[in-house]
């Protein structure tokens, strides 16, 4: 090609390459055509390296006819590759459905499941949470004095020997730490470094040297704590019986509030509840203890019992799931039984609300 023949070959090109672009019929020609116009070694390109035997007046009229060429082809490429695309879309789109109504493969996400014990913390969290209640939380490991000492606990007392429980080994001071045997050193930490008014419940692990069929040496309980000037023993009774009509899903509930001694509470009293809240009429069933905090854990915790008061409740998480889910062994809780937890087990998105019910 001389420079004289240029812009004639050039337009006779540039018709021979749109030609080939309009006659691919798929994105596979579209790139074949592409390659061969554009490429490293195409058609255009090797026009480009003609430019060095040009003399110099001629390089810049035919360097820009090329430049011209390339962007006119470049741009006929780049609309017949969007119509191939539309096209090929609307092919998948007319011949590939996925229909919706087949169920869920199993697999790893279809077959996890929440622990029921879990479920029952989230739903008593949610039922508390609304009237007002504040979670509090505090380590597994205490101290005697948190444990036993500043909830009005004597030395002497079973629950302080190591029979009932585990005791770590002595500090170089003498002094031992403890596996919290209840959520109730969360409250003293609590009155410790709040002033009332506090509202607060304390969920958690605790441990006692106990096992059997409704026993084991690692279980949970939740317990709830109110300090303020004012509350009264009826505050408490309203407070239990709201949560059981909740926890239970009943809209009525019927309640066994039996005297009864614990040192850090005075007056003490057991809960029982009729067994119809869980369809099983005809007999109680304990689920909790309670009472008014005694003037001496309220003492011990430098606030004066003069003008604080309020109450306290602890109830065991494993306890009342066995009740509401109808789980005859507390030792299957525990066992890593997947053929158990698919059982009891609640699917992920079963969040506990009031508004949709706890457990529903």
């Amino acid at each position: 090609m001389t420079a004289a023949s240029a812009p004639s070959d050039l337009s006779a090109l540039e018709a021979e390459l749109i030609g080939e672009i309009d006659r691919a019929d798929n994105l596979g020609a579209i790139e074949q055509v592409r390659i061969a116009a554009l490429g490293k070694k195409g058609r255009v390109s090797e026009l480009m390296s003609q430019l060095g035997k040009l003399a110099p007046e001629e390089r810049k009229a035919f360097g820009a006819a090329v430049n011209q060429l390339k962007t006119t082809v470049t741009d006929t490429l780049e609309r017949r590759k969007a119509v191939l695309e539309n096209a090929a879309l609307s092919a998948r789109l007319a011949n590939e459905t996925a229909d919706i109504t087949l169920p869920v493969r199993l697999g790893p996400q279809a077959e996890g499941r929440i622990h029921p014990v879990s479920q029952v913390w989230d739903e008593v969290t949610e039922i508390f949470a609304d009237m007002g209640f504040a979670v509090a939380e505090g380590p597994d490991i205490e101290t005697d004095d948190l444990n036993f000492t500043k909830l009005n606990i004597p030395p002497e007392h079973p629950a302080r020997q190591e029979h009932d429980t585990f005791y770590l080994k002595p500090r170089p001071d003498g002094s031992r730490l403890l596996l919290r045997t209840h959520t109730s050193p969360v409250q003293i930490r609590t009155m410790l470094s709040q002033k009332p008014p506090i509202r607060i419940i304390a969920p958690g692990r605790v441990y006692r040297s106990d096992s059997d069929q409704t026993h084991t040496p690692m279980f949970h309980q939740i317990e709830g704590l109110v300090i303020d000037e004012e509350t009264h023993l009826g505050h408490l009774k309203w407070c239990l019986e709201e949560f059981c009509k909740a926890f239970f899903e009943v809209d009525e509930v019927k309640m066994r509030f039996r005297a009864s001694h614990f040192p850090f509470t005075e007056p003490s009293m057991e809960v029982d509840v009729d067994a119809a809240a869980i369809g099983k009429p005809g007999r109680w069933l304990e689920i909790l203890g309670s009472g008014m905090v005694h003037p001496n854990v309220i003492a011990a915790c430098g606030l004066d019992p003069e003008r604080y008061q309020g109450f306290a409740f602890g109830m065991g998480l494993d306890r009342i799931t066995m009740l509401k889910y109808g789980i005859p062994d507390l030792r299957d809780m525990f066992s890593a039984d997947m053929r158990w937890l698919r059982h009891f087990g609640f699917l992920p998105f079963d969040i506990p609300t009031l508004a949709g019910g706890v457990s529903s």
